[in-house]
């Protein structure tokens, strides 16, 4: 593809517009000078202005490298452009459900509480979000094919004003005081800052005396708005970027201080605390740090209490914490198993909580908790008689792990199977690992049968 032209410098159209300039000077100097304006005079004066304005246009045009320019002299590819926002994409990342996003639109979706992907609607089983190099080098090249800066299109965060920073520390000295109207006024006010932009949260990450004395108050009174602000400001901070998402939790006070939330705090307070570990594990070398200090057990209590509110953000938080194997066997011993299977099989949150259980059930325990649980049963019936294919997928999942750890319910299965013939219709029908699961199934009990016979 050509360039297209008008990105490249034009000394030229620089001399002339200093030239333009130079001449309407001295013709304003006439015009103070004369008793009257000549038609001449006028003419001359409207001529330089529209050539002005031509010239000034144009080095804009040249200097800019705007992505509305752009999509005005030039169509990109549509698979460059984000589903979300209908625009080229900046940074592009990948959901589970494997489509391609512009990072900050689908962060945006993400954090106002949605759990599905945006175009196909599938319910996701975690949020992590994985750069996709290969679109971005992609869109690198074209960019470079027709002429756009590639550091301005991924420079897209607003620069800190000496007025941000102003306000910034006048905020954080007020917090950080001991007069409590202070305190909660400005953690309202800051709670508000790091919400709208991205300014406040850069300061943030700047150093970790901005944390420290952003939660000082916390360890020294108990007041519920306070706690809720300030709290919640810490989840914005940490959806900013990796660098704050670890200023944020190697502050010493701030897993404490999120445990304590999550145990005392009110509900709005508590399901902020659950998002904010949620967002802070999104980073691995965080998932041990936070998982070792005793958090699951909170987070499992407020899943396990069930109110909507909290619920979603609770089991997202256990879940991004357990894609490390070490936290699979904590969040097992804290009772996660016993909690999940309670609310699958009273029918809630089943999209959410059944994902969570085919991850933990990895783990040893957790298929014998589920056997003693009857869990056997009401996998079946979810094989069985959920229209959600990835319900049944992670159903069938489970009963695969089952089936090959605890040959005391092969009869349940190989029964259902005779009744229904629920495992060869998913052997048939259910997404790609559905049906490799099912026909595992299927196959064990085959052989469990050829042994039977034989002995």
């Amino acid at each position: 593809m050509a360039k297209t032209g008008f990105f490249d410098s034009d000394p030229t159209a620089i001399a002339k517009a200093k030239e333009l300039k130079l001449e309407m000077k001295k013709l304003l100097s006439n015009i103070e000078e004369e008793d009257g304006l000549s038609v001449q005079t006028i003419d001359q004066l409207q001529e330089a202005l529209s050539a002005f304005r031509q010239a000034t246009t144009m080095r804009k045009m040249e200097k800019s490298s705007s992505l509305e320019m752009l999509e005005t002299a030039v169509s990109f590819p549509d698979e460059f452009r984000c589903p979300l926002s209908n625009e080229l994409m900046r940074d592009p990342v990948v959901l589970a459900s494997g489509q391609t996003y512009d990072k900050l639109f689908i962060q945006r979706w993400l954090s106002s509480g949605n759990r599905t992907c945006p175009k196909t609607e599938q319910v996701l089983p975690h949020t992590a979000l994985t750069p996709n190099v290969l679109i971005r080098d992609m869109i690198s090249k074209w960019c470079k094919t027709v002429g756009l800066e590639t550091t301005n299109l991924y420079e897209s965060k607003k620069a800190v004003t000496r007025s941000d920073r102003e306000v910034f520390n006048s905020l954080l000295c007020k917090v950080s005081s001991s007069n409590i109207q202070d305190q909660r006024s400005a953690a309202k006010e800051l709670r508000l800052l790091t919400k709208k932009g991205t300014e406040f949260r850069a300061l943030f990450g700047e150093s970790s005396e901005g944390i420290t004395r952003l939660v000082s108050p916390l360890l020294l009174n108990r007041d519920e708005d306070l706690e809720e602000d300030v709290i919640t400001t810490l989840l914005n901070i940490s959806i900013h970027d990796d660098s704050n998402k670890k200023l944020v939790c190697e502050n010493p006070n701030v897993i404490p201080l999120l445990i304590d939330a999550l145990t005392r705090g009110t509900v709005a307070t508590r399901s902020n605390a659950a998002a904010a570990i949620f967002t802070l594990s999104a980073l691995d070398s965080n998932k041990a740090l936070i998982g070792k200090s005793g958090i699951l057990k909170p987070l499992i209590d407020l899943l396990e209490e069930g109110n909507p509110l909290a619920i979603k953000d609770a089991a997202a938080a256990i879940f991004t914490l357990c894609i490390a194997h070490e936290n699979r066997s904590r969040a097992v011993k804290d009772g996660a198993v016993r909690v999940l299977g309670k609310k699958i099989s009273e029918g809630l949150y089943v999209d959410e909580l059944l994902a969570l259980l085919a991850m933990l059930v990895t783990h040893w325990k957790a298929v014998e908790e589920l056997g003693e649980l009857g869990g056997v049963s009401w996998l079946l019936e979810i094989t069985r008689e959920s229209e959600c294919k990835r319900n049944k997928e992670n159903a069938i999942v489970i009963l695969h792990t089952i089936c090959f750890s605890d040959r005391t319910k092969w009869k349940e299965i190989r029964e259902e199977e005779s009744s229904h013939g629920t495992i060869t219709r998913l052997a048939r029908e259910g997404t790609s690992r559905a049906q490799r699961k099912a026909n595992g199934i299927l196959d064990r009990l085959r052989k469990a049968m050829h042994l039977t016979h034989t002995a």
